[in-house]
């Protein structure tokens, strides 16, 4: 039975924990931006947030939209203007190059679709660095990596190979105008250099522009020969659209170095969370393992309490 003055005494000890008196310690002064209750400051959020950000994805993802904005924007206006170039000095007759111009129509269509969908597509794949990112970094908390995951980080794999290897065919059809312009230019220069001799004439040095193919043998006049072929490589037209071609050519070699990148990207994310995975099912394993090993000791404790 406790009596009322040692209840007094309990009560006494639970409300003031001491009987000596109370001594003020020196609190050290707090760096950075961390509060009192050791709360993080904005400092700390922000390298917290700033290490969960994958670069590597970043830094695909901004090359992918400038190869494409390159090559989409540069490869339109470079079509406009050589289809301005064709009908004012190599076809003047609207039917011998109505096919070409659908052609060309059709071209600057499929550039419209090829900018939406890699905006899309880049974003996406962003999207899932920041995803496989955390799934690596919060392994061992209550983020579960899942079969769902595993699947479409190894889809996205799958089609991003297929699109490399598209752009790389892009990338090759986009160097065929830069070559027929470089043609072009190169033979203009010879017509300068050789203006200060007169017993080779520059009006004997031709470009015939129906040998590549873009428009038929019949048309009209088809070739540009001399002062005529000089006066065409001075426009602006030809200036602007030679320099775009090589914009966008570079543009999709930048898109296909970004496909790549991006390839060997989500090929090490698709393996880490094969590894997260197995190394979940191992800490699961664990854990029940451990479960069981504590019901055991406590029922063999209830029964030895029993017995005695």
């Amino acid at each position: 039975v406790i009596t009322r003055p040692e209840m007094e005494i309990g009560r006494y000890h639970w409300m003031y924990r001491s009987s000596r008196p109370h001594r003020y310690h020196h609190v050290p002064a707090l760096r950075g931006n961390v509060s009192p209750l050791g709360i993080q400051g904005c400092f700390e959020c922000c390298i917290k947030c700033l290490g969960g950000v994958p670069y590597a994805s970043l830094v695909a993802t901004i090359l992918c939209f400038s190869g494409v904005a390159l090559f989409c924007g540069c490869g339109h206006v470079a079509l406009t203007g050589t289809m301005s170039i064709l009908e004012q000095h190599f076809s003047t007759t609207a039917s011998d190059h109505a096919l070409l111009s659908e052609v060309i129509q059709l071209m600057q269509y499929v550039i419209y679709g090829i900018a939406s969908f890699f905006f899309l597509y880049g974003i996406i794949l962003l999207a899932e660095g920041f995803y496989t990112t955390s799934a690596v970094k919060e392994l061992h908390g209550e983020f579960k990596t899942t079969a769902c995951g595993r699947c479409i980080s190894g889809m996205f794999v799958f089609l991003t190979y297929v699109l490399g290897v598209a752009w790389l065919g892009v990338f090759g059809f986009s160097a065929v105008p830069v070559f027929m312009f470089y043609n072009i230019w190169s033979t203009c220069e010879v017509i300068k250099s050789l203006q200060t001799n007169v017993t080779v004439p520059g009006d004997q040095i031709c470009v015939d522009i129906r040998q590549y193919g873009i428009i038929p043998w019949n048309a009209v006049p088809g070739k540009a020969c001399g002062p005529i072929l000089e006066n065409i490589c001075n426009t602006n037209e030809f200036y602007m659209s030679y320099h775009l071609f090589i914009v966008a050519c570079a543009g999709a070699g930048a898109t296909v170095i970004a496909l790549i990148h991006f390839l060997m990207i989500l090929s090490s994310n698709w393996a880490y969370l094969k590894d997260a995975s197995k190394m979940q099912a191992y800490q699961d394993i664990k854990a029940k393992e451990e479960q069981e090993l504590q019901d055991i000791q406590s029922r063999s404790k209830e029964q030895l309490n029993s017995y005695t």
